[in-house]
């Protein structure tokens, strides 16, 4: 099959070079790399021409501005059609040995699986008893079932994005996962897991963010949505969204349509959150 990986980078050159090397190691002969940088810095972009002419990478795309998410993706998908499985992972994560032969034989015998991802959180943040019922068994195989998965560190087949178009303006990548689970794919992490480093942790061995001031400095696009300004707030905030995501309705109709409307408002009658926003 053939495979086709896209990472976006935007000013981190120390993860970028770890990231990047990681993730040229861990590609198999039958997958390439696209890398778009959304205007970046010098020093960013010095490390990528490190990169340039690599056998895993297929081109380098040097955005002059900060496109964010939605155009690299959108157009990296519109320009990907050739491939059979489609990735992307983030500047920020290290990807395991082997996660995309394991996802791509997953994709293979399970023929509704629509995107199987590797999970991000370390082990002190996964309880067994909790997560049980939404663990899945495939043939072989198994996956920890869930209406979406984070952006990184996944593998799709280009059929999804052929049943249900790209990104749409203002949608996010997790409410466009919410809408390949209504159409009836399998999404979730593969389990027993494949962990993917995310580097963003504090708890992660090659994390940047060891003091206050280097979450300020290297501020993670979640931690500035939630206004989070301390490491040790970071640290409780992912336990969180781990704890939940072990939890989350498998109907993604509690999450977009009119139901999902209706408890948007109750909660936000109680003062609570209800997620995905939108």
């Amino acid at each position: 099959m053939k495979i086709k990986i896209l990472m976006i980078t935007h000013n981190r050159p120390a993860y970028t070079r770890l990231s990047l090397g990681r993730l040229c190691e861990t590609a198999p002969s039958n997958a390439k790399i696209t890398v778009w940088d959304n205007g970046s810095a010098d020093d960013t972009r010095r490390v990528l021409k490190e990169f340039e002419g690599h056998p895993a990478v297929e081109g380098i795309v040097y955005n002059p501005a900060n496109d964010k998410l939605r155009g690299p993706t959108n157009w990296f998908w519109n320009n990907s059609k050739d491939a059979d499985l489609l990735s992307k992972v983030d500047d920020d994560c290290l990807m395991p040995a082997k996660w995309v032969e394991k996802l791509e034989k997953a994709h293979n015998d399970i023929p509704d699986a629509g995107l199987l991802g590797c999970w991000r959180f370390p082990p002190e943040d996964f309880d067994l008893r909790n997560a049980s019922r939404k663990i899945h068994s495939f043939g072989p195989h198994m996956v920890l079932r869930n209406c979406w998965v984070e952006g990184s560190g996944y593998l799709m087949k280009r059929k999804v994005i052929d049943d249900i178009g790209p990104l749409k303006r203002g949608e996010t990548f997790t409410t466009w996962c919410l809408r390949a689970a209504a159409k009836g794919y399998i999404l979730g992490w593969y389990y027993p897991f494949l962990y993917q480093e995310h580097m963003d942790d504090p708890r992660a061995e090659h994390t940047g963010i060891r003091t206050d001031e280097d979450l300020k400095r290297l501020l993670p696009l979640s931690a500035a949505q939630y206004g989070t300004t301390t490491k040790e707030d970071w640290v409780k905030r992912i336990r969180r969204t781990a704890g939940r995501l072990q939890e989350y309705s498998l109907d993604p109709y509690d999450f977009i349509g009119i139901r999902a409307r209706l408890k948007r408002k109750l909660y936000q009658a109680v003062g609570r959150d209800y997620f995905p926003k939108a």
